[in-house]
């Protein structure tokens, strides 16, 4: 909630107070809530009033900024007159690209993505704190989440990284990495496992990468791989087969599994650079179904969140 003065008309000026409506929000989705603007002590021109969807994104040199990704014009010109006040209610459109922020209700460690409201008045823009979002995966990316806790992963945060995904469409110049301690069976193997999913309209991108240690026949590094499904076919993946056999194969070989061929890593990530793409799936079971509530938000620092994956699974099926 940004309820402040309007700097810009000083004291006696208009207050402001954003309200975002209670419950959670997905990708390609809407925010609802409105503005509520009035109260000074003389008639108050306002030029516009903005909404504004904000990241915190981390840059190639480990440096934090605040990037904008997404902007609603919620009224233009109007007089406000003494002691007025106004409800101005919109609908704010999430990308498919927005991160998430919340696994099961329960805050995702590292992320800051919100709603910040920019008031034109008096030839100047004043600028309000940002709004937390509560934005919780779409079912496809739930079920890809579920498979990482399912095979062992733990939880240990997430961020928003600037730049891109060789080989993967992005709208916006940043992706979100969710951070994992790999499953204990490849301790001394694999370290960490960073997932990003890139969603669209009609489908999921769920690139993986794993920090491979170097051992005697092999060299350490990083090692990606990416999965790419429509939404139906993403609830119909044994993602918890797809993301252990590629774990297995990375830890045994370093990264090149067979299949479609080789794309390109992330920009700003060295190591193996191999990108795995297969366009079919491998199996049909632990189907999620939409709505599927719960989350297992494993572990952060080696403590362990009380949320689990609640979901049904369909047994049932034809391998592909």
């Amino acid at each position: 909630m940004f309820k402040r003065m309007l700097q810009a008309v000083g004291i006696g000026g208009p207050s402001v107070d954003t309200v975002l409506h209670e419950g959670p929000c997905s990708p390609g989705g809407r925010v609802a809530g409105e503005v509520r603007i009035g109260g000074a002590s003389g008639p108050t021109q306002i030029q516009r009033i903005d909404l504004v969807l904000v990241a915190q994104v981390e840059t190639a040199d480990d440096q934090q900024g605040t990037m904008e990704f997404q902007r609603l014009t919620v009224a233009g010109e109007f007089q406000l007159e003494a002691e007025q006040y106004t409800n101005l209610p919109f609908e704010l459109p999430l990308p498919w690209e927005t991160p998430i922020t919340a696994l099961g209700g329960q805050p995702l460690p590292g992320m800051r993505v919100g709603v910040r409201t920019e008031v034109a008045v008096a030839k100047a823009v004043d600028t309000g704190d940002m709004d937390p979002l509560h934005v919780e995966p779409l079912p496809s990316q739930q079920a890809v989440l579920q498979a990482m806790f399912a095979s062992g992963a733990q939880l240990k945060s997430a961020d928003v990284e600037h730049g891109g995904i060789d080989g993967v469409a992005q709208q916006f110049p940043f992706y979100q990495e969710i951070e994992f301690f790999a499953p204990p069976q490849y301790t001394g193997r694999i370290s960490e496992v960073e997932l990003t999913l890139v969603a669209r309209p009609d489908s999921l991108d769920v690139v993986l990468e794993a920090d491979r240690r170097g051992g005697l026949f092999h060299s350490g590094g990083d090692v990606l791989g990416r999965i790419h499904r429509s939404h139906e076919e993403a609830l119909e993946t044994d993602w918890h087969a797809e993301i252990t056999n590629w774990l297995e194969a990375v830890a045994q070989s370093g990264g090149f599994f067979g299949g479609a061929g080789v794309q390109g890593g992330h920009e700003f990530h060295g190591g193996h650079k191999s990108d795995h793409e297969r366009s079919g799936g491998s199996g049909v079971g632990g189907m999620v179904a939409a709505g599927a509530a719960g989350v297992a938000a494993g572990a952060l620092g080696g403590m362990m969140l009380d949320e689990v994956f609640e979901g049904e699974e369909d047994d049932g099926g034809d391998e592909e």
